[in-house]
């Protein structure tokens, strides 16, 4: 293929695609998201006569909710659509419903959809050259595509990036030949879009999400909470909620919001929490027994934790998940439906039971001087968990999550926030062979720490990075410096910084401690979706 002529040709295309889009109705009756592509799509967009993939460019694609909504997003700001709020929301469902994708295709990237931040990626590296130093592995992981589709899509890079092969890892070779006929065969055979998973998902029933859920989660600042998610249909897909129950120290949880469910199992709710907007994005599960995913704040997605739904009755998750040999501890059992007598294990006994409520169990507990150390299964009357409590002899080594990490400074009067960061200190004990850091040690969950910050090398402590870059607090919440320039500074720079995080656990009167890495950077001033 010559590039020279095929990148005009696309030029070409891409400025006639635009002219169609400006001729796109600014109002539309259509309800329906079928009626709204045929409306708004193909005044640019094509049909193509074959009745299983009917449009040009749509048909041959497959996406997340985020996926379509971004697509859209570029559609009006490249092309001119004019399209509503409702009709977008329409459109989104439609096309996440009917070219979605299947659970076991979004499983390895569900962190991207989440917004868990500080994920550090293992990128192919096909990919890492080719797509990876622009977007996360996430981006084209969560997109399936024809090989015509792939291909096209390079040539829509080239249309509205023609700059990439210029860039660094393009440039000085045949970006364009290997990116069309090496790397986009590539994507069509590891991101295929006729795979199986999808239209086995699509003859399966879908899993009833409403009713009562028990729920388990963090959230950073105030620790682990438990509480009652009650989802009510208010129509097909779309749901009204309550979440009643307790942070770990006792003080209440409530909220209220709505969810919608796309592709029968991507669940999206928009919820107010003691006051604060909250996002939820969980998948369930294929059978409807849970819901696994991700709360965190509507205003910085930095803030959240992983939340746990499960139906029925049930012993969820406890707080805090181990307990020491001759110790003495307050346990809370989290779950639903936990009525009757409280069973910890072999060796552990259960002193008094110091509270009851809908979302959970608070016990006195003391695990003997000889229990063995090990896993334990719990029980709440008929309500069990397997291997949820485990007793241990000493903590042998913790890890501070996430162990590498970025926060962003912002505020100081700009529109941009900080961009916070969070730290936890997953504890482990030794197994057999003694040696902490081997494959038979044992987790004990997340244990409180004392935090500290550090400089990272001798250039962050020449520079004072410690002094301006920010500050963490007890909970393990770490806060950037102001944006802008600071005259306090070597040459007045910003308050970026490179630091090191410290967490020590006291266990007795023995400390072990651990640290990660923070890099405090500049804002970024594009948030999208997906990254």
């Amino acid at each position: 293929m010559n590039n020279n002529k095929s990148k005009r040709a696309l030029l070409s295309g891409s400025a006639l695609a635009l002219m169609g889009a400006m001729l796109t109705p600014a109002v539309s009756s259509a309800a329906d998201g079928e009626t709204l592509i045929q409306e708004k799509c193909l005044l640019c967009h094509t049909q193509t006569g074959d009745p299983e993939a009917p449009f040009s460019r749509i048909s041959q694609q497959r996406k997340t909710p985020e996926g379509w909504q971004m697509t859209i997003n570029r559609m009006q700001r490249l092309n001119g659509l004019v399209i509503s709020h409702e009709e977008t929301q329409a459109v989104i469902k439609y096309l996440s419903d009917t070219q979605g994708l299947a659970p076991s295709e979004t499983a390895p990237h569900r962190y991207v959809l989440e917004q868990k931040p500080n994920v550090v990626e293992d990128v192919d590296p096909a990919y890492a050259e080719m797509c990876a130093r622009c977007h996360s592995n996430a981006r084209f992981g969560l997109q399936r595509r024809t090989l015509g589709e792939w291909q096209l899509h390079v040539n829509t890079h080239m249309a509205i990036n023609p700059t990439t092969e210029l860039h660094a890892l393009a440039r000085d070779r045949s970006w364009y030949d290997i990116a069309y006929n090496d790397v986009a065969p590539k994507l069509a055979t590891d991101y295929a879009f006729n795979d199986p998973a999808w239209a086995n998902w699509q003859k399966m029933a879908k899993p009833d999400l409403t009713g009562s859920w028990s729920v388990a989660g963090f959230m950073p600042g105030k620790g682990d909470y438990s509480a009652t998610l009650t989802v009510t249909e208010t129509a097909k897909d779309n749901f009204s909620l309550t979440l009643q129950g307790h942070y770990v120290d006792g003080k209440k949880l409530q909220g209220s919001g709505s969810a919608k469910v796309f592709a029968g199992y991507e669940w999206r709710a928009s919820l107010a929490v003691d006051g604060v907007k909250m996002r939820q994005v969980m998948a369930a599960s294929e059978d409807g027994s849970a819901m696994t995913g991700r709360m965190y704040q509507s205003a910085h997605d930095e803030i959240g934790g992983e939340v746990t739904a499960v139906a029925g009755k049930a012993v969820v998750a406890l707080s805090p998940a181990a307990i020491k040999q001759g110790q003495l501890q307050k346990i809370t059992i989290i779950g639903s439906g936990l009525k009757g007598s409280v069973s910890l294990g072999d060796g552990v006994q259960v002193v008094k039971v110091l509270s009851r409520d809908a979302d959970r169990v608070v016990v006195l507990a003391r695990a003997s001087a000889t229990a063995s150390v090990g896993l334990r299964n719990v029980a709440v009357g008929s309500a069990k968990a397997n291997a949820q409590l485990a007793v241990y002899d000493a903590v042998a080594s913790i890890q501070v999550t996430p162990n590498e990490s970025i926060a962003r400074v912002g505020g100081n009067g700009g529109k941009l926030p900080k961009v916070k960061s969070s730290y936890r200190a997953l504890a482990f004990s030794a197994g057999k062979d003694g040696q902490p850091g081997t494959e038979d040690d044992m987790r004990l969950g997340y244990m409180p720490a004392q935090w500290s910050l550090q400089p990272f090398d001798e250039v962050a402590e020449h520079d004072k990075d410690l002094q301006f870059a920010g500050s963490i607090d007890s909970s393990g919440v770490f806060t950037p410096g102001d944006a802008g320039l600071n005259h306090e500074r070597k040459f007045s720079t910003n308050n970026v910084g490179n630091l090191k995080v410290v967490a020590k656990v006291m266990d007795g009167d023995n400390a072990v401690e651990s640290d990660a890495h923070l890099l405090v950077t500049v804002p970024t001033f594009i948030k999208r979706a997906i990254q």
